[in-house]
């Protein structure tokens, strides 16, 4: 069987225990482990910090402006600028990065929590989509980096509705010509996926999700050699 479709009431809940469990791994930072690496190729955890950083208040923003019917640029000056102030952040102090976090998470928590339920429709600049693909969009990003920060939170911790929602969303990653059927071995999840020459996939559903986003899965999935998945959509 495949996941039932998500209420945004659960996404909005997921958010704040995002936010809440992000908070905590930030205590104790210091300006060393700043400067160590994270799980992604050439990032420090500082890049990935200032991206969380950026990215928690553009969705926020998307938050704010969509229940007044306005639409707002995700990042002033697009993707350019965004790459120019994760460059620029990414050497500064734990103590600043801490102070930097937990105002942006201040407001990120602010912003989801007044979303209404009729405002989860209202347009967004977001990919041209709507307030709901934003607050998805938020959440993919707030619980896959936090696990890249390598501050103790894994993919082992996901919960089986952020999997079906993450294998439904990088299912745009599978190449042309694979059919690929995902079998969740922690529960009654099943998905098919793409046409072509029929490949079967098991393992957890964290696993399955984590290798789908990118990410290393932590125990074993069958259908060795795995499928290169195409860039992330």
């Amino acid at each position: 069987m495949t996941p039932r479709s998500i209420d945004p009431a659960d996404v909005q809940s997921a958010l704040h225990t995002g936010q809440l469990r992000l908070r905590k791994l930030l205590t104790g930072l210091t300006d060393d482990a700043v400067r160590e690496p994270s799980t992604l190729p050439g990032w420090t955890r500082g890049h990935v910090l200032s991206h969380i950083e950026g990215i928690g208040l553009a969705m926020a923003r998307q938050a704010r402006y969509a229940p007044r019917g306005r639409l707002i640029e995700v990042y002033d000056g697009g993707r350019p600028a965004r790459d120019a102030a994760i460059e620029a952040g990414h050497r500064r102090s734990a103590a600043r990065f801490q102070a930097a976090l937990t105002d942006a998470l201040d407001e990120a928590d602010a912003s989801w929590s007044a979303v209404g339920p009729d405002d989860w429709q209202r347009p967004v600049s977001y990919r041209d989509g709507v307030l709901f693909d934003a607050g998805l969009a938020w959440w993919r990003e707030l619980e896959i980096h936090t696990t890249d920060l390598l501050l103790g939170a894994t993919v082992a911790e996901w919960t089986q509705p952020f999997c079906a929602h993450l294998v439904d969303f990088m299912s745009a990653r599978l190449p042309i010509g694979v059919a690929l059927t995902l079998t969740a071995t922690d529960g009654p999840w099943e998905w098919t996926l793409g046409t072509g020459t029929p490949l079967a996939v098991r393992g957890r559903s964290t696993d399955l999700a984590a290798w789908l986003a990118g990410r290393h899965p932590l125990g074993p999935l069958t259908g060795d050699p795995l499928p290169a998945l195409n860039p992330y959509p």
